[in-house]
């Protein structure tokens, strides 16, 4: 089963309410997703392998330590997970980004896809897949198919907020991928928005409605 990671340090804790308030605008909501994501990012990317090489300082030779292994592919769940890039981006700068596009269907609350375009070697890549909420799970565990028939085999999903059903749905669908999450909100209620949440986060992000 994957793990399910929820942050409780309290720079994201503080920067999280600030976005939640209904009065925060879309400039501030979308500086402070970018900053929880680059804090998020500090500690989804502290398993990755590194190994040995020597260096030379100023003052003498040394062994020192760099990532080795698969690179990494940052994969936003189109419009609101683009949100999340920037930050990771200033982690990992030589990342490439791949896109996919699922909008929920208002009726039946489903996925639809509509884009998906990835780095050519994305299967030799380990994936950090972003959307800053995760409400039912469908989107997110379509994103993780999508992405697993393109080869894949080590994914990690990064969302701001998640209700349990996204995170059951998640674990049920695909228990070989771990969940790192801001914050677990207590449901969703009959419009499948997340309890308490921050509204809808492409909105707020874009400044549309």
């Amino acid at each position: 089963m994957g793990k399910l990671h929820v942050f409780d340090h309290p720079l994201i804790a503080h920067k999280l309410s600030i976005m939640r308030n209904k009065n925060t605008g879309s400039k501030d909501f979308r500086q402070l997703l970018e900053e929880i994501s680059l804090l998020m990012g500090y500690e989804v990317t502290r398993n990755l392998p590194t190994v040995d090489y020597e260096i030379e300082t100023p003052v003498a030779k040394m062994t020192a330590k760099k990532i080795s292994g698969k690179k990494v592919a940052i994969v936003p769940i189109l419009r609101a997970g683009l949100g999340m890039v920037d930050g990771l981006l200033t982690l990992l700068p030589v990342a490439k980004v791949g896109h996919i596009g699922l909008y929920r269907d208002p009726e039946t609350h489903e996925p639809v896809e509509y884009y998906c375009k990835m780095p050519s070697d994305i299967q030799d890549r380990n994936v950090i897949l972003v959307d800053p909420m995760l409400a039912t799970g469908g989107s997110a565990s379509d994103a993780i198919t999508m992405i697993k028939k393109r080869g894949c085999k080590q994914i990690q999903l990064m969302c701001l907020v998640a209700a349990p059903e996204g995170v059951k749905k998640i674990q049920e669908d695909h228990p070989d991928v771990d969940i790192f999450v801001a914050a677990l909100d207590e449901k969703l209620n009959d419009h499948a928005y997340i309890v308490p949440g921050l509204g809808d986060a492409g909105d707020r992000i874009f400044g549309t409605k």
